[in-house]
């Protein structure tokens, strides 16, 4: 059986406790024999900071290039809010994402059918809503230059981030989103703001060349942003998968979450492009929630979330879709019988804690292998 390598990096807040979830699963899954991997720890974001004064270690990105996969907490909290921007707590993961060249961001958004009156929408609405959103993850204006804030004296400044998109990004990206469709219902959606951004005249067109030599068995439709986070809103399940840049990426997932009921259920994957050589890709996989500094310790926090991040590592890094499925079976039987974290607690439900939730979860899968 081969192993493989994990970087773990909990960071900061929830992120241990919700990792600790995490090594609980690979030390059933290494013991039984079905998989085997070796994991090393490490410190990322506030945590990084407080060891080295920076978001992330020479020694850790080391450890991160050399891992068949990162797997990533959270980062952040009010203790670092005065620290210098280039170091933050989020500065590690932004080193991560550039320098493993991790371009491709896929952010699931799956409504399990016991969390349908979770959502802030009606259950018919969200009820069996599976989209995936594809976001472009290291270029556009988080990345682009000149980022600058200018004193312009009398008490004015003039702050410019710019928007910038070469043709090679949107393709690698693009070819992502079409291969991720041909797998799923065979339709794309590509969203932009080509009316107002030159950024998304040049989007719209490279997305529809791609298509046109490459992907013509795939139905392709284009939306600008502001419309698609309307038609998010009022009626999710039109979409399949969606590719869009990495601001309205951002903003995009981030709605689509929220139609679920909770960011503690919704994990994240980012990719590089596949090695010729090795044939594996560089990947962090991650929650999408953030380090919810005012629960950490409490035992609080959802681990879903950092579990189904684990399980698209399964997917995606190693080629065990299978297990992925029964982990994903597993947290579905696990909620239908009504166990819930707080953030997702409703009515006649069982509250537990986050390794009262990571047991269960375990326990189910187990069942599944008995």
């Amino acid at each position: 059986m081969a192993s493989h390598k994990l970087l773990l990096l909990p960071g900061d807040g929830i992120g241990p406790e919700v990792m600790a979830e995490v090594k609980r699963l690979i030390g059933w899954l290494n013991s039984a024999g079905i998989a085997s991997f070796e994991t090393e720890d490490g410190l990322v974001g506030g945590a990084a900071y407080d060891a080295h004064k920076v978001g992330i270690s020479e020694d850790d990105m080391k450890r991160a290039h050399a891992a068949d996969a990162v797997i990533f907490g959270a980062v952040g909290g009010p203790k670092w809010d005065s620290i210098p921007y280039d170091v933050r707590p989020e500065s590690g993961l932004l080193r991560l994402r550039k320098d493993l060249a991790l371009y491709a961001n896929l952010r699931p958004a799956i409504c399990y059918p016991a969390l349908a009156d979770s959502s802030s929408l009606k259950r018919e609405v969200v009820e069996g809503l599976d989209i995936m959103i594809v976001r472009e993850l290291t270029g556009g204006v988080y990345f682009g230059e000149p980022k600058t804030i200018t004193d312009l004296g009398n008490g004015q400044k003039r702050a410019v981030d710019t928007q910038v998109y070469d043709t090679y990004e949107i393709e690698r990206i693009t070819r992502v989103a079409f291969d991720l469709a041909r797998k799923r219902k065979n339709k794309l959606t590509s969203m932009e703001k080509r009316n107002v951004m030159k950024s998304g005249v040049l989007w719209n067109e490279v997305v529809t060349q791609v298509h046109q030599r490459e992907y013509k068995d795939v139905t392709l439709e284009h939306q600008l942003a502001d419309s698609g986070a309307m038609q998010l809103v009022r009626a999710p399940k039109q979409f399949d998968v969606i590719v869009t840049d990495n601001l309205f990426g951002d903003i995009l997932s981030d709605i689509a979450a929220m139609l679920t009921g909770s960011l503690g259920m919704l994990p994240s994957a980012s990719l590089g492009d596949i090695d010729p050589k090795t044939k594996k890709r560089k990947a962090l996989y991650e929650p999408v929630h953030g380090s919810a500094p005012d629960i950490a310790g409490k035992g609080m926090a959802n681990p879903v979330a950092m579990l189904t991040s684990f399980g698209m590592a399964l997917r995606y890094s190693f080629d065990m879709g299978e297990l992925a499925d029964k982990l994903d079976s597993a947290i579905a039987s696990t909620l239908a019988k009504g166990l819930r974290t707080a953030d997702i607690k409703s009515d006649g439900a069982s509250i537990v804690s986050t390794p009262q939730m990571g047991e269960a979860v375990l326990k189910e899968l187990q069942a599944l292998y008995a």
